[in-house]
């Protein structure tokens, strides 16, 4: 079974795609620009790549934008499988499960 892509990365790479299309470059351009492999760039904007920190700001920078821009909007829903940062807690939920006690 295939691998699901974070909603995230889907997220991350159609805002690349979007501003991509804003200056009228081809993806290896970018890619170029970047100093990226062309591969590596398309897998990112098509939301099935892990870029890192360092990657976006490449990308951002190729675009001529802010890495923000790419992030902007984000959530935690957003993390492959549900997943939830270390120390981001569920109390409500937790509570509710144990009969309004804290866990």
């Amino acid at each position: 079974m295939a691998q699901k892509h974070s909603d995230a990365g889907v997220k991350v790479g159609r805002l690349i795609a979007h501003f991509r299309g804003r200056t009228g470059m081809s993806a290896r351009a970018i890619a170029e620009c970047a100093d990226m492999d062309l591969t590596n760039y398309q897998r990112i904007e098509r939301g099935e790549g892990n870029p890192t920190i360092s990657t976006l700001l490449q990308i951002a920078v190729a675009l001529e934008i802010e890495v923000s821009d790419l992030v902007e909007g984000l959530q935690v829903a957003d993390l492959q499988n549900g997943r939830d940062p270390y120390g981001y807690t569920h109390r409500a939920d937790r509570r509710r499960q144990r009969g309004g006690e804290w866990a």
